[in-house]
């Protein structure tokens, strides 16, 4: 599988720099003063560089969640308990979680696929690609084999690379995974563990201080190297990180825009641009999450999130809001009249255009 990853990282092709210069011309020529749209015009022209055409439309958007258990829960690093993870599973495509509202409400796909949950889920919605019944308990040593952490990693990548949507965004499901997520990023950063920890979805100052201490045993235990990707998923990772991860390989491969939620998003989006820096060019951040490791996933791999509202959900519940900064960012490029066809003579933007050339 290892030369399956290889062919797949050989796929993703830098982004179309021919043609966001083309985009970026035309941009100059619409009515509006250069840049004053900002964010929206940067990313007009990251997607076409992504797909090669100045006029794009994202008519169909897919959530991709990808859920699983860790076994590191064993510890007491969660205040929810293990079942969780396969009622919420099964919640999501009942549309009765946050993300699947906000999916429903902008009108965006879901696809949700069990990769590793600790139990059977009897739902014919839920695409069933289970590798195990959870992973090991990384306190104790690796969370699983080199083999199942590239099948996880593939499987992600073939069902972002084959499902029938313009963009898609990668969110998650699995008790536990913020702490996967701050180990992972620990050792990807170099970073101190308590850079990178939060408390996930809420926990108590004790279990916190548990939390933190288990990453430390949990990296002491493994050692794995930072230089290794594969071997940093498979020892403090799990099946749903290295699932997303692949998601952004598959995504980019196929010349799509994949949107990151919050910290264990982040973490596999950085894991995925580590195996392959090309990706980057395909990844937009939706919020910014509240988790302290986001920001420093975000620094590390240059990236911006497009809005802050407090969010910490995880679920993939950013991506449905990001699709809609996304189809913004298309109209304004797609719609918007250029100087000539609003009939304005724009020579008075030509100072503007060349900055200021004032030299005390």
């Amino acid at each position: 599988m290892q030369k399956e990853l290889d062919a797949l990282v050989r796929e993703v092709l830098p982004l179309d720099r021919s043609a966001m210069t083309a985009a970026e011309e035309y941009q100059a020529r619409l009515a509006k003063p250069p840049g004053s749209l900002g964010r929206l015009e940067e990313i007009s022209i990251q997607l076409v560089g992504i797909t090669g055409r100045v006029h794009n439309a994202l008519n169909k958007k897919q959530l991709l969640v990808f859920a699983a258990d860790n076994g590191v829960v064993a510890e007491g690093v969660s205040s929810a308990p293990q079942s969780v993870t396969k009622q919420q599973t099964i919640n999501l495509m009942r549309g009765k979680t946050g993300a699947a509202v906000l999916a429903k409400h902008f009108g965006c796909g879901l696809t949700v696929c069990d990769v590793g949950v600790n139990a059977d889920i009897y739902e014919s919605t839920v695409l069933n690609r289970k590798i195990a019944y959870g992973t090991q308990n990384i306190c104790t040593g690796p969370a699983m084999t080199r083999e199942q952490t590239l099948q996880a990693i593939l499987t992600g990548a073939e069902i972002a690379g084959t499902v029938d949507a313009d963009v898609i965004g990668v969110g998650e499901m699995g008790i536990g995974n913020t702490t996967t997520s701050s180990a992972v990023l620990a050792v990807l950063l170099g970073a101190d563990v308590e850079a990178v920890t939060g408390r996930g979805g809420g926990i108590t100052e004790e279990s916190f201080r548990k939390k933190k201490t288990v990453i430390r045993t949990a990296i002491e235990v493994n050692r794995p190297d930072r230089d290794d990707v594969v071997g940093v998923l498979s020892k403090v990772g799990g099946f749903d990180l290295a699932a997303m991860c692949g998601a952004f390989l598959g995504a980019a491969a196929a010349r799509r825009p994949a949107v990151i939620d919050g910290l264990i998003s982040a973490a596999a989006a950085l894991c995925a641009v580590r195996l392959c820096p090309n990706v980057r060019g395909y990844l937009v951040p939706s919020h910014a999450s509240f988790e302290i490791g986001y920001r420093l996933a975000m620094e590390a791999m240059d990236l911006r999130p497009l809005f802050d509202l407090g969010m910490r959900l995880g679920e993939g519940s950013g991506c449905p809001l990001a699709f809609q900064v996304l189809d913004a960012a298309c109209a304004v490029i797609n719609d918007m009249a250029t100087f000539d066809e609003a009939g304005i003579n724009d020579d008075y933007l030509d100072e503007i255009r060349r900055g200021d050339q004032f030299t005390p």
